[in-house]
């Protein structure tokens, strides 16, 4: 298992970091075992925007967004995907530029037979939240530490201590709670978030809908993990 720490993610803050942008214009990164990039933007019914290299390029193709859509109704976020490696597999990475990014309910139906974790912020407003889920299952969310939700709130109270993060408010007032949480994410998917990932890879776009899409048809998570024991799960939309 991973050690990571705050102390492995400052960069984040560094002038120079291809997620600064992010940290301003608000973001929702997302990390899911075993599900396709662009199978899990389909799923949410994400309008494809093509490929783009890099951060820098999909900063860019989210200005773009922001100026078309400017005086409209949006969408405002722009969703870059791509595949990493972690524990048991790989993982989608999804990095969404402009705030929270998905449809109500979306985290939950991509989760089935699987693990997703996800952390956010909306930009200069002091609003940033932590989810992991398991199984279909929301097991613990927060927005403060000290106060927490899910079917099991306190399962991950010790990790959250050794990123740095801490359960009181002093403890947390001395953190860089994004800095922790991206620890605290790297700690249950073993996906190392670096500068380099970020600024390097290629990622799928799409711009997210405001709305609930209800026509998708359904999705196959389909994981074999380290053991080579082998998780088969569809999942059909009954809407």
């Amino acid at each position: 298992m991973t050690t990571a720490t705050a102390a492995d993610y400052g960069w984040i803050r560094d002038f120079s970091s291809p997620f600064r942008y992010a940290l301003e214009s608000g973001y929702t990164l997302t990390l899911v075992r075993g599900v396709p990039p662009e199978q899990l933007l389909a799923l949410a019914g994400a309008e494809p925007r093509g490929v783009c290299e890099g951060a820098d390029e999909l900063i860019e193709r989210h200005q773009e967004l922001l100026e078309e859509s400017e005086g409209q109704d949006g969408p405002y976020v722009l969703a870059g995907a791509c595949a990493v490696p972690g524990e048991e597999g790989d993982w989608a990475l999804v990095l969404a530029l402009g705030g929270d990014s998905w449809p109500p309910g979306f985290m939950e139906t991509l989760s089935a037979g699987t693990r997703a974790v996800s952390h956010s912020s909306n930009g200069g407003k002091p609003m940033e939240f932590f989810h992991w889920y398991e199984n279909g299952e929301l097991r613990t969310h927060f927005e403060w530490p000290r106060v927490r939700g899910g079917s099991t709130p306190d399962e991950l109270n010790s990790l959250i201590c050794e990123v740095g993060l801490g359960l009181t408010d002093e403890e947390i007032s001395r953190a860089d709670r994004k800095a922790a949480v991206f620890a605290l994410a790297e700690r249950l998917t073993g996906v190392r978030v670096t500068a380099e990932l970020l600024a390097l890879a290629e990622y799928r776009t799409a711009a997210v809908p405001e709305e609930p899409v209800e026509d998708w048809k359904g999705i196959i998570i389909d994981i074999t993990d380290a053991h080579g024991v082998r998780t088969y799960v569809h999942i059909e939309n009954d809407g």
